[in-house]
């Protein structure tokens, strides 16, 4: 028996995360068994054939070359100005929307996901994204007071699931002022699945609709981390041709990440981009957002931020970085289609793989699926709606075998529940 010293929002949290988890298990029976005899297919994170973490060279030599006090000094609360400038050029690339935009500087991916679900959305709102969907979307709506539900991503014929969306925003927008809709995508999180532009823009077209039918508002928050990962740089980015000339009442966010795009993981780095149709709108953005920034980590990695805006100032480092990104897209996209083609021929039933780092299994019970493959010690996460097999840290030698073990191992928890 103990006493709380919790306030009440605070009591009973704890981070039990099943990536790391998972992760943990691999690296302790690596170092029992050795490393060679063990597959760890968990962290997102880019790892080479010989299973070394990666870091883009070229973003290495810049970062390591920086003077010192682009190292130690402090930047402003809402980013480097060159940073915010120059992070437009790397999400949009040659599609930056129509409408006015704004930019401000995050903790990585996740700090721009909690200023959006703090400054868009109020205590006790229901934030909506898919049935298959990153679990700290659900940790930080849970944190801040809000709830996550989810509709059905893709209907029964693999396509993007606009109905079910459609119906679940009707649902909740009809017990609350505005409604969040988190995508994650291109090379979504945790499926590999992407939406194409006419999918985003039926999206945009069912929100103008719905907003103009409730009076209401809606934010669509696209988590786009994995986007320089996804495929041809220009094609992926034609997705955000759909945020042309936005309705009134819609607010996009676009969220990108140094972690994946600059293998900059731990110096937690990223940009929330705001696309409105209104100046007035774009400017409240910036000010909410920058003003949570204060109110949180005050300020972020000077280093990684210029990084980027160095990079992306002159035309040969972008050439090299964008070779060597190209170079490990086609490793991972190589050991995806290993996999791919041996789950079609066991049977072995997944979401459809476009691109990313991660590619998923169905199944009724993920944890004692997994936890059978780990007989085989072969480590992979369980999620809500099936099996996480994260393709960029497994050497390619290494993944002939896994579908058909997997699909074993699917069976037998069946036959087991018979």
């Amino acid at each position: 028996m103990y006493t709380s010293f919790a306030a009440p929002q605070a009591k009973g949290k704890a981070a039990n995360d099943n990536i790391f988890a998972a992760n943990a298990m691999a690296v302790a029976d690596a170092a029992a068994i050795g490393a060679d005899k063990v597959t760890n297919g968990t962290i997102g994170a880019i790892m080479d054939d010989e299973g070394r973490l990666v870091c883009l060279p070229t973003v290495e030599a810049v970062f390591r070359n920086l003077p010192v006090n682009e190292i130690v000094a402090y930047a402003p609360i809402a980013g480097l100005p060159e940073f915010l400038d120059k992070v437009q050029v790397a999400a949009f690339g040659d599609s930056r929307p129509k409408g006015y935009i704004s930019a401000v500087a995050t903790a990585g991916g996740t700090g721009g996901i909690h200023h959006a679900i703090w400054n868009y959305t109020e205590a006790g709102d229901t934030i909506i994204t898919s049935d298959w969907y990153w679990g700290a979307y659900k940790v930080l709506c849970l944190d801040m007071g809000r709830k996550l539900d989810t509709y059905k991503m893709l209907t029964d014929g693999e396509q993007f699931n606009l109905p079910a969306l459609e119906a679940k925003v009707n649902e909740v927008l009809a017990c609350q002022n505005s409604i969040m809709v988190i995508i994650n995508t291109p090379a979504h999180n945790p499926t590999g699945y992407s939406l194409t532009r006419e999918d985003m823009a039926q999206v945009v077209a069912m929100l103008k609709k719905v907003t103009e039918a409730t009076g209401k508002q809606a934010i669509l928050f696209l988590d786009a981390a994995y986007i320089d990962y996804a495929g041809e740089k220009n094609a992926v980015r034609k997705v955000f041709e759909a945020l042309d000339d936005l309705p009134e009442r819609v607010l996009a966010i676009v969220q990108y990440s140094m972690s994946k795009g600059f293998t900059m993981y731990g110096q937690r780095v990223g940009a929330m981009i705001g696309v409105a149709a209104s100046e007035a709108a774009a400017q409240e953005f910036f000010d909410i957002n920058q003003y949570t920034s204060r109110a949180t980590w005050s300020n972020i990695n000077r280093s990684a931020m210029r990084t980027l805006a160095q990079i992306y100032s002159d035309e040969a480092l972008l050439t090299a970085v964008e070779a060597e990104r190209d170079h490990y897209y086609k490793m991972i996209k190589a050991r995806a289609d290993i996999f791919v083609k041996e789950a079609k021929e066991c049977g072995l039933p997944m979401i459809p793989y476009i691109a990313g780092f991660f590619l998923s299994v169905p199944c009724d019970n993920p944890q004692a699926v997994c936890d059978m493959l780990h007989e085989e010690h072969i480590y992979l996460v369980p999620l809500a709606a099936g099996v996480r097999i994260a393709l960029c840290s497994i050497p390619i030698q290494k993944i002939p075998g896994i579908a058909t073990k997997l699909n074993n191992a699917l069976k037998a928890v069946e036959a087991a529940k018979k």
